[in-house]
């Protein structure tokens, strides 16, 4: 019997690839039963798989989520932040498995997300690729060599122009490994952009952020070591959207029948 999969946010961009992974049979065991998204969204009722291009697949899309509420169905969440604590609570009515994509979550919503991860599974990474995670592991390991032996930290991370968080929920993961890497908190020495004119060098703790919004760009990020003499650069460019869906409809599959709890695409994919 093959798994059930609601998708959460199913009209936008990620929402649409998830669609079309699983119409595919990228992950061969995941059958798409619903697809929920705000009910402003003009194409409330309509089928999701014609609305992604995937052709007729029988599942309207609709805004009422606890009507699609079952013990054992998967709930793949890329809506926006706002109203995520709200999603978990229906969603834990029920012995359901949550995967979470959405990003720019403040910390009282993260905090909401371990607490709902005490009654049913959750997994929630800022990236679902398997390439960021393991940059975000080799950040962490570089960090811990040359932050604290004269080289500098800066993250650039570049995305579309309908992308409305900034720093990325990725940029800011790779930040954290860095941090952890070098032995800093990450709120202590993280630096979002600069203007004017600073006093003094720039200090030695300190991790800058770098937000570069245009066209369509599915998501780069670059990490940078700078020293006097010399650069290093640790980088991802996902081409297509496909990567993170990829990512995403592994993680659902991967979660169906686990305790409660919260996990990362670390667990996900072996590298915890």
């Amino acid at each position: 019997m093959k798994k059930q999969v609601v998708i959460i946010g199913a009209a936008g961009r990620m929402g649409k690839a998830l669609v079309n992974g699983i119409a595919t049979g990228v992950v061969p065991e995941l059958e798409l039963v619903g697809a929920v998204d705000l009910s402003s969204i003009p194409d409330q009722g309509k089928d999701i798989g014609e609305l992604a291009g995937a052709g007729h697949i029988g599942v309207n899309l609709t805004s009422n989520l606890p009507a699609l509420v079952s013990p054992g169905r998967i709930f793949i969440d890329f809506s926006f932040h706002s109203g995520i604590a709200e999603r978990g609570e229906v969603l834990s009515q029920q012995t359901t498995c949550w995967v979470i994509g959405t990003t720019g979550l403040s910390p009282d919503e993260q905090a909401d997300v371990s607490r709902i991860a005490g009654k049913i599974p959750v997994v929630f990474s800022p990236n679902m690729s398997l390439g960021v995670n393991l940059l975000a592991a080799l950040v962490e390991k570089t960090a811990a060599a040359l932050a604290n032996n004269g080289y500098d930290i800066e993250i650039l991370e570049r995305h579309h122009r309908k992308k409305v968080d900034a720093p990325s929920g990725t940029a800011l993961y790779l930040g954290e490994s860095a941090a952890r890497g070098a032995g800093w908190k990450l709120d202590d020495v993280a630096q979002h952009g600069r203007e004017g004119i600073r006093e003094g060098d720039r200090p030695v703790q300190e991790i800058g952020f770098h937000s570069f919004r245009g066209g369509d760009l599915a998501g780069d990020h670059t990490v940078t070591f700078a020293a006097d003499g010399e650069l290093i650069e640790l980088s991802h460019r996902a081409t297509s959207r496909d990567t993170f869906a990829i990512g995403a409809l592994r993680a659902a599959g991967w979660l169906a029948g686990k305790p409660a709890g919260l996990y990362t695409m670390n667990d996900v994919l072996g590298l915890s």
